[in-house]
């Protein structure tokens, strides 16, 4: 079976999500199957999950994240071969991971948080070189996560630059 193009498949019902636990974290537990911006509404509904993750010591946050950034591939690889579309725009497990990049070591407080959200999209939507050669290079399921993984360095960097400027 051919690969379809993403914009022309419809999101997984929430049925279809509960009975396929890839498809389930790929959509974000249902945020990416939002009609409107399902990249931003998956960002969003990974921020109660970075408010925890900011709860845990410095290193058990970067080895759950470097986890579900190895996880993810497999993840969106899987979303991917089963709804037989390259990125489907409701994958956003790759959101989720870019946005756990960018808010790592941020201070807890919902101004720092606010801004890496706004940073991380900004990236991952305007995708600047390089973020945008890997886009465009890399497939598969790392190619789906790469580039939000690289919007959230990028970002996590603008971040802690601001941080360490401001004070």
């Amino acid at each position: 079976m051919s690969r379809a193009d993403k914009s022309a498949v419809p999101a997984p019902s929430f049925r279809r999500l509960l009975r396929s636990p890839s498809l389930l974290l790929a959509f974000g537990f249902g945020s990416g199957c939002s009609r409107w911006a399902p990249g931003t509404v998956g960002t969003v509904a990974a921020m109660p999950f970075a408010i925890a993750l900011l709860q845990l010591p410095l290193w058990a946050y970067a080895i759950l994240v470097l986890l579900a950034a190895v996880a993810g591939v497999w993840i969106c690889r899987q979303a991917s071969d089963e709804l037989q579309v390259h990125d489907h725009s409701g994958i956003v497990w790759d959101e989720f991971v870019g946005l756990w990049i960018t808010l790592i070591a941020a201070p807890q407080h919902w101004f720092w948080l606010l801004l890496g959200f706004a940073l991380f999209r900004f990236f991952d939507i305007l995708k600047p070189w390089p973020i945008s050669y890997f886009d465009r290079h890399v497939h598969g399921g790392l190619g789906i996560m790469i580039d939000d993984i690289l919007a959230g360095f990028f970002a996590a960097l603008c971040l802690q630059g601001l941080v360490y400027w401001v004070g």
